[in-house]
């Protein structure tokens, strides 16, 4: 359980940092609102996802 918590939590937050890193590249360097509108969108929808997931882990281990 401890090995695949961890991955599915790096996970998580491994795709987190790159729709959030994605997005600001596109807004940094003059891109797409739309595009940068979309990531930030799925950024918060990641973020959602990965307490979710932090939250699981945590009650199961407990």
């Amino acid at each position: 359980m401890g090995n695949f918590s961890n991955i599915l939590t790096g996970a998580a937050l491994a795709a987190l940092a790159l729709v959030l890193l994605l997005g600001l590249a596109n807004m940094l360097r003059g891109g797409s609102p739309n595009l940068s509108q979309k990531l930030m969108r799925w950024r918060v929808g990641l973020q959602f996802v990965a307490i979710v997931v932090i939250m699981t882990v945590l009650f199961l281990r407990r």
